[in-house]
């Protein structure tokens, strides 16, 4: 199996905000094919009224991305202040996504407008799980869209736009091991009871080291791999936080986690022989989270204009450094600080959605079965 994508960077620059002075309402529509004679994705087209945004627009989103200090609290006052008359509130479902899947079956009220945080699985189980669609069609209908990194697109059909991207790694202790160079060699005896991470039925680094994995063993050999890791005295725990308390604590001398970690820990007080990136075989698992307007929501123009803003430079600057995380658009610049701490792998791989469509449900379950029940 080989169905690895290929990611490169691209390069960044400064630019200046570009304000909106019009409220633009979308009118959904589908293609009738393409030549082909497959089903085209659906398009939206954008016609411009009188007066500017009003009202309250509702984000849900995960729990760090809101409070003092975080990118959601930056965006919503930063926004509100721009647009006189418009509220954004926050929601964090506990279950995330699963939540409105599960409201949508039910025919019960979505109650948001603006889903952030929604990465290329989460979307793929949207879509296996409901026969009407719980997402709109958003990229057409942006002025930044072209802004986007080509590279970290996941959505097909448009509907999901990125806004930032992590690499998943290790972070490790280089006063207590080497980095593995290889997959093979978290196997070896030297990293016994080494390694720490999270459970992919619950965990976005855990799913994206699980993916990682599969790309690296193939559907046929990516179980017994795990199998070696088990055996080889691996630690998983349930999410990235207590994975990460764990390793602080020294419990492990590594960790699955991000290549932003030092932009978040640098300092005169750290010890930064404890936050070293390492990119098994010169790798790093690339997992963009993106943000996709509710198909039910009466607030629809207002997402649409929240959604530009957050694609905006200044704001893709501010996210970067605020989320720990890559900006989603070519011209963004978070920074000389930033620049120094954040590492890029030298080669990015990442399944897309057509990779997990009909698979990723099937390979956590079997996941599930055979390790975590262990």
């Amino acid at each position: 199996m080989d169905r690895r994508t290929f990611l490169t960077g691209a390069g960044v620059g400064v630019a200046t905000l570009a304000g909106c002075s019009a409220t633009e309402t979308d009118d959904e529509g589908t293609d009738p094919g393409t030549d082909d004679g497959t089903e085209a994705s659906p398009t939206a087209t954008r016609t411009t009224t009188a007066g500017p945004p009003s009202g309250t627009l509702t984000v849900a989103t995960y729990d760090s991305f809101t409070g003092e200090g975080t990118a959601g609290n930056y965006l919503k006052s930063a926004f509100e202040s721009e647009h006189d008359g418009v509220t954004v509130e926050f929601t964090t479902p506990e279950n995330g996504v699963n939540q409105y899947i599960q409201r949508k079956r039910e025919g019960a009220p979505i109650d948001a407008d603006l889903f952030v945080g929604l990465n290329t699985g989460e979307l793929v189980r949207v879509d296996s799980a409901l026969d009407d669609g719980l997402f709109q069609q958003s990229r057409d209908a942006l002025d930044r869209a072209d802004a986007v990194k080509a590279d970290l697109e996941i959505d097909p059909q448009g509907r999901a736009v990125p806004y930032d991207t992590g690499y998943i790694c290790l972070v490790y202790d280089e006063g207590e091991v080497d980095p593995p160079g290889t997959f093979d060699a978290l196997l070896e005896p030297e990293y016994e009871g080494d390694l720490i991470t999270q459970n992919a039925q619950q965990s976005d680094p855990g799913r994206a080291f699980l993916l990682w994995t599969i790309d690296a063993k193939g559907e046929d050999g990516y179980l017994d791999y795990w199998t070696g890791l088990l055996d080889n005295g691996v630690t998983i725990l349930d999410d990235w936080q207590p994975a990460y308390n764990a390793y602080t604590n020294e419990e492990a001398p590594m960790v699955v986690s991000y290549s932003t970690d030092q932009v978040y820990y640098h300092g005169e007080d750290v010890d930064m022989s404890r936050h070293q990136v390492g990119f098994i075989e010169d790798q790093g698992y690339a997992n963009p989270e993106t943000m996709a307007r509710f198909a039910d929501s009466d607030q629809s123009d207002l997402a649409r204009e929240f959604m530009d803003f957050v694609l905006q430079p200044d704001q893709q600057a501010e996210i970067a450094v605020r989320n720990v995380q890559f900006p989603a658009v070519t011209d963004a610049d978070p920074g000389e600080e930033f620049t120094q701490y954040a590492y890029e792998p030298p080669e990015a791989v990442t399944f897309t959605y057509d990779d997990l469509q009909g698979n990723v449900d099937g390979w956590i379950d079997d996941w599930a079965r055979q390790v975590a029940g262990n």
